[in-house]
């Protein structure tokens, strides 16, 4: 095989993330977006010691694991669900089969592997989306909605999607004609011209409340107050309590403000997990699928044990939510630590919005606000983002001496890593559980329980 040769390939199975794999003359070929059993043709981009890697041309054969309905009309085009159309217990099966391998691979020892946790619901659990605006082929019509599959311009507006509600698609359609009608230019990222950025929708599961940002360059060719009229008329099933202007004039493209102007309500809407509370602002992180956090952060719990009279600190605390579910159930302190200034005072402010008391959270950067903290832990929670925990931050929490952690990891990839040091350091991973918290898409959640030897 050679560059641009056109390949027929069997995938036996996708390692994470999306790295679909099958062999042709003995030699091993990795192509995205494959699932199991299916044959493809492809074509041969690189070459490389490991094998061979090919772009996908065309799905030959499908596979005995595919889904037969439930498909949304844009799968081919849009890539927001790579596995949309494998049947969901078998995504599960393939999920668990990724994270076994990957820590298997770097030869962690576990004693309790507790398998996977499907998501409450495999459609519509989406509480956040970032459309983008753009134009669906070069100089066509304005579009809205997800990026092209395998292209860093070319935009598919939405029709239908699964892991939405149907309160998204009517934003996005009347947004859209209001900006087609008014002829309203997307932002080029190339030409550094034009208006239109980003549409953020956010939206409270156990409250219906909905927050809609739109993004824009510091050029705006249309009445902001028109564009809010035509929202606040949309018959929705939630109820609209915030619309935001928010201006980003940096070249890179990512959702961000330089000034926002509240045009309606507030910038924040409210959500629930259990009983507690939460103020989410339309730039803070808060879990996307909230039901699926609910079954997430019951598993923290699980393996946190009992928390009475226990010293916990809450790294990567982001708005807090597990360190308030840890402080509701009696923790003696709570102490979170987390980079976003934003998301430290929207977690302050929801503890006291909770009436808890005895949780404290610090904004700063784990790696520098951990040698701040002088008492002893009894527990350490570390939920951090997908590059997972820093190397040098990595050691300063073994030296803690925590005689147990709990590791809540979006990326297995970085999770195995770290537990290589733990595992090194002395600490033994007792239990493993995942959570499938992003139905239809390649990524999972795991939550890890390392005790001290």
């Amino acid at each position: 095989m050679k560059k641009k040769d056109i390949i027929t390939i069997q995938i036996e199975d996708v390692s994470f993330p999306n790295k679909a794999f099958g062999f042709v003359d003995g030699e091993k070929v990795v192509v995205k977006n494959g699932i199991p059993g299916q044959t493809i043709q492809a074509q041969v981009i690189k070459k490389r010691s490991s094998g061979i890697e090919a772009r996908q041309e065309e799905v030959l054969q499908r596979s005995p694991l595919e889904r037969q309905d439930g498909v949304c009309s844009h799968f081919t085009l849009c890539g927001g669900c790579t596995y949309q159309t494998l049947q969901h217990e078998e995504e599960l099966k393939l999920k668990e089969r990724q994270v076994k391998r990957l820590l298997a691979q770097e030869n962690i020892q576990i004693e309790s592997w507790e398998g996977i946790v499907p998501a409450p619901s495999e459609k519509g659990y989406r509480n956040k989306c970032e459309f983008s605006f753009g134009d669906e082929e070069k100089g066509g019509d304005l579009a809205l909605g997800m990026r092209k599959r395998m292209s860093h311009y070319e935009v598919v507006s939405l029709k239908d999607c699964n892991i939405i509600d149907e309160d998204y698609l009517k934003i996005i359609q009347a947004t859209l004609s209001f900006f087609q009608e008014k002829n309203v230019p997307f932002y080029h990222k190339l030409r550094h011209e034009g208006s239109l950025r980003h549409l953020v929708v956010r939206k409270g599961t156990a409250t219906g409340e909905i927050l809609v940002n739109l993004v824009t360059s510091n050029e705006v060719p249309f009445s902001t107050e028109e564009f809010k009229e035509k929202l606040l008329i949309l018959p929705l099933d939630g109820s609209l309590c915030g619309i935001l202007h928010s201006v980003n004039d940096s070249v890179a493209d990512v959702v961000r403000s330089d000034e926002m102007t509240v045009l309606y309500g507030r910038d924040y809407f409210i959500e629930k997990l259990f009983d507690l509370e939460f103020k989410v602002s339309v730039y803070s992180f808060f879990q996307t699928n909230t039901k699926g956090a609910e079954k997430l952060y019951s598993i923290v719990k699980e393996f946190a044990g009992d928390v009475s009279d226990k010293m916990v600190f809450d790294l990567y605390c982001g708005t807090g939510t597990i360190g308030q579910i840890m402080a509701e159930a009696g923790s003696k302190k709570v102490v979170g630590i987390e980079l976003i200034e934003e998301a430290v005072v929207a977690a302050n402010e929801n503890a006291a919005r909770n009436n808890l008391s005895n949780c404290e959270f610090i904004a700063g950067d784990v790696l520098q606000k951990v040698d701040e903290l002088t008492e002893k832990p009894d527990l350490i929670i570390v939920d951090p983002p997908r590059d997972g925990i820093h190397p040098k931050a990595i050691g300063k929490i073994i030296d803690f001496d925590a005689p147990e952690i709990v590791y809540v990891s979006c990326k297995p990839t970085s999770l195995a890593r770290d537990l290589v040091v733990f595992q090194q350091a002395g600490y033994k991973v007792k239990r493993v559980k995942l959570m499938d918290m992003f139905p239809r898409t390649v990524h999972v959640e795991t939550v890890a329980l390392l005790v001290k030897k």
